[in-house]
Protein backbone atom coordinates (compact mmCIF):
# COMPACT_ATOMS: atom_id res chain seq x y z
CA UNK A 1 0.00 0.00 0.00
CA UNK A 2 1.30 3.48 -1.02
CA UNK A 3 2.18 6.15 1.33
CA UNK A 4 -0.83 8.47 -0.19
CA UNK A 5 -3.37 5.39 0.13
CA UNK A 6 -1.98 4.88 3.92
CA UNK A 7 -2.33 8.46 5.13
CA UNK A 8 -6.22 8.79 3.45
CA UNK A 9 -7.11 6.31 5.41
CA UNK A 10 -5.91 7.42 8.51
CA UNK A 11 -7.19 10.97 7.57
CA UNK A 12 -9.75 12.59 10.45
CA UNK A 13 -12.00 12.09 7.69
CA UNK A 14 -11.42 8.48 6.87
CA UNK A 15 -12.12 8.10 10.70
CA UNK A 16 -15.51 9.91 11.15
CA UNK A 17 -16.71 7.87 7.89
CA UNK A 18 -15.77 4.51 9.78
CA UNK A 19 -17.45 5.76 13.07
CA UNK A 20 -20.44 6.71 11.55
CA UNK A 21 -20.58 3.04 9.21
CA UNK A 22 -20.45 1.41 12.89
CA UNK A 23 -23.09 3.26 14.43
CA UNK A 24 -25.78 2.44 10.70
CA UNK A 25 -24.43 -1.63 11.50
CA UNK A 26 -25.15 -0.92 15.00
CA UNK A 27 -28.08 1.10 15.23
CA UNK A 28 -30.60 -1.90 15.11
CA UNK A 29 -29.11 -3.77 18.17
CA UNK A 30 -28.77 -0.06 19.71
CA UNK A 31 -32.27 0.61 19.50
CA UNK A 32 -33.53 -2.92 20.97
CA UNK A 33 -31.02 -2.45 23.71
CA UNK A 34 -32.38 1.13 24.80
CA UNK A 35 -35.69 1.01 23.97
CA UNK A 36 -37.83 2.25 26.07
CA UNK A 37 -35.68 5.30 27.65
CA UNK A 38 -39.14 6.95 29.10
CA UNK A 39 -42.75 6.01 29.40
CA UNK A 40 -45.34 4.80 27.06
CA UNK A 41 -48.68 5.67 26.59
CA UNK A 42 -50.97 2.61 25.54
CA UNK A 43 -54.11 4.35 24.19
CA UNK A 44 -57.62 2.58 24.58
CA UNK A 45 -60.55 3.75 22.26
CA UNK A 46 -62.97 3.18 24.32
CA UNK A 47 -64.40 4.68 27.58
CA UNK A 48 -63.12 3.65 31.26
CA UNK A 49 -64.07 0.44 32.99
CA UNK A 50 -65.32 -1.81 29.93
CA UNK A 51 -63.34 -5.14 29.38
CA UNK A 52 -61.29 -3.32 26.75
CA UNK A 53 -60.25 -0.61 29.41
CA UNK A 54 -59.84 -3.29 32.08
CA UNK A 55 -57.75 -5.32 30.22
CA UNK A 56 -55.12 -2.35 29.03
CA UNK A 57 -54.74 -1.34 32.97
CA UNK A 58 -53.98 -4.93 33.48
CA UNK A 59 -51.08 -5.52 31.02
CA UNK A 60 -50.10 -1.75 31.50
CA UNK A 61 -49.39 -2.27 35.42
CA UNK A 62 -47.36 -5.81 34.30
CA UNK A 63 -45.66 -4.52 31.64
CA UNK A 64 -44.05 -1.49 33.49
CA UNK A 65 -42.35 -3.75 35.71
CA UNK A 66 -41.65 -6.25 32.49
CA UNK A 67 -39.71 -3.39 30.63
CA UNK A 68 -38.73 -0.81 33.59
CA UNK A 69 -41.15 2.22 32.30
CA UNK A 70 -44.12 3.56 32.87
CA UNK A 71 -47.03 2.48 30.69
CA UNK A 72 -49.84 4.88 31.05
CA UNK A 73 -53.38 4.25 29.85
CA UNK A 74 -54.31 7.20 27.68
CA UNK A 75 -58.44 6.25 27.50
CA UNK A 76 -59.63 8.00 23.71
CA UNK A 77 -63.57 7.22 23.27
CA UNK A 78 -65.52 8.05 20.26
CA UNK A 79 -67.13 7.20 17.14
CA UNK A 80 -66.83 3.45 18.07
CA UNK A 81 -63.25 3.27 19.02
CA UNK A 82 -62.11 5.64 15.63
CA UNK A 83 -60.97 8.97 17.16
CA UNK A 84 -58.48 6.93 19.72
CA UNK A 85 -57.46 4.87 16.42
CA UNK A 86 -56.85 7.73 14.30
CA UNK A 87 -54.78 9.54 17.23
CA UNK A 88 -52.86 6.20 17.67
CA UNK A 89 -52.42 6.26 13.95
CA UNK A 90 -51.12 9.98 13.90
CA UNK A 91 -48.70 9.42 16.49
CA UNK A 92 -44.66 9.27 16.20
CA UNK A 93 -43.24 6.00 14.73
CA UNK A 94 -40.83 5.22 17.92
CA UNK A 95 -42.76 3.29 19.58
CA UNK A 96 -43.88 4.82 22.33
CA UNK A 97 -47.65 4.80 21.44
CA UNK A 98 -49.36 1.78 22.06
CA UNK A 99 -52.82 1.03 21.04
CA UNK A 100 -55.44 -1.46 22.08
CA UNK A 101 -58.07 -2.71 20.06
CA UNK A 102 -60.62 -5.10 19.55
CA UNK A 103 -63.37 -6.86 16.87
CA UNK A 104 -64.61 -3.41 16.14
CA UNK A 105 -60.91 -2.23 14.77
CA UNK A 106 -61.58 -4.76 11.35
CA UNK A 107 -65.32 -3.91 11.93
CA UNK A 108 -64.63 -0.47 11.23
CA UNK A 109 -62.79 -0.60 7.92
CA UNK A 110 -65.98 -1.61 6.22
CA UNK A 111 -68.87 0.29 8.62
CA UNK A 112 -67.23 4.01 8.29
CA UNK A 113 -67.21 4.80 4.65
CA UNK A 114 -64.79 7.64 5.32
CA UNK A 115 -61.70 7.01 8.28
CA UNK A 116 -59.53 9.54 8.84
CA UNK A 117 -56.81 6.32 8.91
CA UNK A 118 -55.82 3.29 6.54
CA UNK A 119 -56.74 0.24 9.03
CA UNK A 120 -54.26 -1.68 6.87
CA UNK A 121 -51.58 0.60 6.59
CA UNK A 122 -51.34 3.03 9.39
CA UNK A 123 -50.66 0.54 12.51
CA UNK A 124 -48.72 -2.07 12.89
CA UNK A 125 -49.64 -5.12 14.70
CA UNK A 126 -47.34 -6.20 17.99
CA UNK A 127 -49.72 -9.30 18.92
CA UNK A 128 -53.12 -10.50 19.56
CA UNK A 129 -53.56 -10.33 24.05
CA UNK A 130 -56.57 -12.71 24.52
CA UNK A 131 -59.37 -13.74 22.96
CA UNK A 132 -62.74 -15.12 24.63
CA UNK A 133 -66.31 -16.22 23.56
CA UNK A 134 -69.36 -14.39 23.60
CA UNK A 135 -72.60 -16.00 25.67
CA UNK A 136 -76.26 -16.33 23.93
CA UNK A 137 -78.18 -15.48 26.46
CA UNK A 138 -82.10 -14.78 26.34
CA UNK A 139 -84.71 -13.41 28.96
CA UNK A 140 -86.13 -16.62 31.18
CA UNK A 141 -89.34 -15.73 30.43
CA UNK A 142 -88.50 -16.70 26.50
CA UNK A 143 -89.56 -20.60 26.19
CA UNK A 144 -86.65 -21.97 24.77
CA UNK A 145 -83.59 -23.62 26.32
CA UNK A 146 -81.32 -24.60 23.59
CA UNK A 147 -80.02 -23.13 20.19
CA UNK A 148 -82.05 -25.07 18.54
CA UNK A 149 -85.28 -24.03 20.21
CA UNK A 150 -84.16 -20.30 19.76
CA UNK A 151 -83.81 -21.03 15.87
CA UNK A 152 -87.19 -22.70 15.52
CA UNK A 153 -88.96 -19.64 17.54
CA UNK A 154 -87.57 -17.23 15.85
CA UNK A 155 -88.51 -18.95 12.30
CA UNK A 156 -91.90 -19.30 13.75
CA UNK A 157 -92.02 -15.96 14.66
CA UNK A 158 -89.83 -13.91 11.85
CA UNK A 159 -89.32 -10.27 13.18
CA UNK A 160 -90.86 -10.30 16.53
CA UNK A 161 -88.13 -11.33 18.20
CA UNK A 162 -85.50 -8.75 18.93
CA UNK A 163 -81.74 -8.69 20.50
CA UNK A 164 -79.76 -6.32 22.25
CA UNK A 165 -76.15 -5.30 21.67
CA UNK A 166 -73.81 -2.04 22.91
CA UNK A 167 -73.99 -0.23 19.80
CA UNK A 168 -74.01 -0.76 15.64
CA UNK A 169 -70.92 -2.11 14.76
CA UNK A 170 -69.88 -3.95 18.13
CA UNK A 171 -68.19 -7.19 18.12
CA UNK A 172 -71.12 -8.98 19.94
CA UNK A 173 -73.73 -7.12 17.43
CA UNK A 174 -71.62 -8.21 14.41
CA UNK A 175 -71.51 -12.07 15.35
CA UNK A 176 -75.12 -12.47 16.01
CA UNK A 177 -75.77 -10.59 12.12
CA UNK A 178 -73.27 -13.19 11.48
CA UNK A 179 -75.55 -15.93 13.32
CA UNK A 180 -78.97 -15.33 11.55
CA UNK A 181 -77.04 -15.24 7.60
CA UNK A 182 -76.18 -18.60 8.28
CA UNK A 183 -79.63 -19.45 10.21
CA UNK A 184 -81.88 -17.58 7.89
CA UNK A 185 -83.60 -16.18 10.81
CA UNK A 186 -85.17 -12.29 11.65
CA UNK A 187 -84.33 -11.64 14.94
CA UNK A 188 -84.10 -7.49 14.80
CA UNK A 189 -81.46 -5.65 16.62
CA UNK A 190 -81.73 -3.04 19.08
CA UNK A 191 -79.26 -0.91 19.59
CA UNK A 192 -77.63 0.44 23.02
CA UNK A 193 -75.37 2.95 23.67
CA UNK A 194 -72.86 0.48 25.67
CA UNK A 195 -73.26 -3.41 26.75
CA UNK A 196 -74.16 -2.31 30.19
CA UNK A 197 -77.67 -0.46 29.22
CA UNK A 198 -78.37 -3.61 27.27
CA UNK A 199 -77.89 -6.24 29.47
CA UNK A 200 -80.00 -4.42 32.27
CA UNK A 201 -83.09 -4.37 29.30
CA UNK A 202 -82.51 -8.19 28.56
CA UNK A 203 -82.86 -8.80 32.26
CA UNK A 204 -85.72 -6.16 33.15
CA UNK A 205 -87.67 -8.32 29.87
CA UNK A 206 -87.45 -5.13 27.39
CA UNK A 207 -85.63 -7.43 24.78
CA UNK A 208 -85.36 -11.35 24.40
CA UNK A 209 -81.67 -12.21 23.20
CA UNK A 210 -78.39 -10.49 23.42
CA UNK A 211 -74.80 -12.07 22.61
CA UNK A 212 -72.90 -10.69 25.74
CA UNK A 213 -69.55 -10.60 26.86
CA UNK A 214 -69.42 -14.20 29.17
CA UNK A 215 -67.52 -11.97 31.87
CA UNK A 216 -70.20 -10.21 32.11
CA UNK A 217 -73.19 -12.49 31.26
CA UNK A 218 -72.02 -15.67 33.12
CA UNK A 219 -72.61 -14.20 36.82
CA UNK A 220 -75.80 -12.69 35.62
CA UNK A 221 -76.69 -16.47 34.20
CA UNK A 222 -76.10 -18.14 37.04
CA UNK A 223 -77.85 -16.17 38.87
CA UNK A 224 -80.65 -16.89 36.99
CA UNK A 225 -81.20 -13.69 35.64
CA UNK A 226 -80.77 -14.52 32.59
CA UNK A 227 -80.68 -18.12 30.74
CA UNK A 228 -77.30 -19.21 28.92
CA UNK A 229 -77.43 -21.04 25.82
CA UNK A 230 -74.71 -21.44 24.36
CA UNK A 231 -71.16 -19.49 24.06
CA UNK A 232 -70.04 -18.48 20.06
CA UNK A 233 -65.88 -19.84 20.12
CA UNK A 234 -65.23 -22.94 17.79
CA UNK A 235 -64.72 -24.80 21.36
CA UNK A 236 -66.57 -24.77 24.95
CA UNK A 237 -64.80 -22.22 27.29
CA UNK A 238 -63.23 -23.33 30.00
CA UNK A 239 -65.46 -20.64 32.65
CA UNK A 240 -68.67 -22.84 31.60
CA UNK A 241 -67.94 -25.99 30.21
CA UNK A 242 -71.51 -26.95 30.54
CA UNK A 243 -72.44 -24.92 27.65
CA UNK A 244 -72.28 -26.10 24.46
CA UNK A 245 -70.90 -23.70 21.38
CA UNK A 246 -73.09 -22.44 18.66
CA UNK A 247 -71.23 -24.81 15.81
CA UNK A 248 -72.29 -27.86 17.62
CA UNK A 249 -75.75 -27.19 18.13
CA UNK A 250 -77.44 -25.14 15.32
CA UNK A 251 -74.22 -23.94 12.49
CA UNK A 252 -70.94 -25.94 12.20
CA UNK A 253 -67.92 -24.21 11.71
CA UNK A 254 -69.19 -20.97 13.56
CA UNK A 255 -66.56 -19.35 15.63
CA UNK A 256 -66.87 -16.18 16.76
CA UNK A 257 -65.54 -13.89 19.69
CA UNK A 258 -64.20 -11.38 21.55
CA UNK A 259 -60.46 -10.37 20.92
CA UNK A 260 -58.17 -8.05 21.60
CA UNK A 261 -54.36 -6.71 20.21
CA UNK A 262 -51.51 -4.64 20.41
CA UNK A 263 -50.87 -2.29 17.54
CA UNK A 264 -48.12 0.55 17.33
CA UNK A 265 -47.61 3.46 14.86
CA UNK A 266 -46.70 2.20 11.13
CA UNK A 267 -43.01 2.66 10.43
CA UNK A 268 -41.71 1.58 14.80
CA UNK A 269 -38.55 -0.09 13.73
CA UNK A 270 -39.24 -3.48 13.47
CA UNK A 271 -36.14 -4.50 16.90
CA UNK A 272 -38.80 -1.59 18.55
CA UNK A 273 -41.52 -3.99 17.66
CA UNK A 274 -39.46 -6.87 18.83
CA UNK A 275 -39.23 -5.59 21.97
CA UNK A 276 -42.82 -4.64 22.78
CA UNK A 277 -43.69 -8.26 21.77
CA UNK A 278 -41.01 -9.82 24.23
CA UNK A 279 -42.57 -7.77 26.87
CA UNK A 280 -46.21 -8.21 26.43
CA UNK A 281 -45.90 -12.16 25.69
CA UNK A 282 -43.82 -12.00 29.12
CA UNK A 283 -47.02 -10.74 30.54
CA UNK A 284 -49.51 -12.83 29.09
CA UNK A 285 -47.17 -15.59 30.94
CA UNK A 286 -47.87 -14.37 34.14
CA UNK A 287 -49.92 -17.00 36.00
CA UNK A 288 -51.55 -13.96 37.53
CA UNK A 289 -52.67 -12.27 34.41
CA UNK A 290 -53.27 -16.05 32.67
CA UNK A 291 -55.29 -17.00 35.78
CA UNK A 292 -57.48 -13.47 35.66
CA UNK A 293 -58.29 -13.95 32.11
CA UNK A 294 -59.06 -17.93 32.30
CA UNK A 295 -61.36 -17.07 35.44
CA UNK A 296 -63.20 -14.42 32.75
CA UNK A 297 -63.48 -17.60 29.99
CA UNK A 298 -60.50 -15.43 27.48
CA UNK A 299 -57.07 -17.13 26.96
CA UNK A 300 -53.98 -15.79 26.31
CA UNK A 301 -52.88 -15.61 22.90
CA UNK A 302 -49.59 -14.01 22.05
CA UNK A 303 -49.14 -14.39 19.00
CA UNK A 304 -46.18 -12.85 16.22
CA UNK A 305 -46.67 -9.56 14.46
CA UNK A 306 -47.19 -11.79 11.12
CA UNK A 307 -49.65 -13.97 12.47
CA UNK A 308 -51.94 -11.29 14.12
CA UNK A 309 -51.61 -9.27 10.52
CA UNK A 310 -53.07 -11.84 8.93
CA UNK A 311 -56.14 -12.44 10.91
CA UNK A 312 -56.67 -8.61 10.82
CA UNK A 313 -56.27 -9.02 7.11
CA UNK A 314 -58.84 -11.30 6.93
CA UNK A 315 -61.35 -10.38 10.06
CA UNK A 316 -61.25 -7.01 7.59
CA UNK A 317 -62.31 -9.07 4.60
CA UNK A 318 -65.19 -11.26 6.73
CA UNK A 319 -67.08 -8.25 8.20
CA UNK A 320 -66.66 -6.39 4.55
CA UNK A 321 -68.80 -9.49 3.28
CA UNK A 322 -71.13 -9.05 6.18
CA UNK A 323 -71.62 -5.59 6.22
CA UNK A 324 -72.33 -5.42 2.76
CA UNK A 325 -75.00 -8.27 3.00
CA UNK A 326 -76.84 -7.00 5.62
CA UNK A 327 -76.44 -2.94 4.72
CA UNK A 328 -75.55 -2.47 8.59
CA UNK A 329 -74.60 0.98 9.41
CA UNK A 330 -72.79 2.95 12.29
CA UNK A 331 -75.11 3.91 14.60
Amino acid sequence: MSDERRGALNSPASAVFAFAAALLVAAPALAQSTFPVKPIRLIVPLAPGGPSDTLARAVAVRLTEVIGQSVIVENRAGAGGTVGTDVAAKSPSDGYTMLLISNSFAINASLYPKLPYDTLKDLAPVTMLAAGPYLIAVHPSLPVKSMKELIALAKARPGQLNYASGGSGTGPHMALELLKLGTGVNIVHIPYKGAGPALIDLMAGHVQVQPVNILVGLPQARAGKLRALAVTTEKRSAAAPELPTVAETVLPGFNEGGQHGILVPAGVPREVIARLHQGIVKVLQNPDVKGRLAGEGSEVVGNTPEQYAAIIRSDVEKWARVIQRTGIRAN
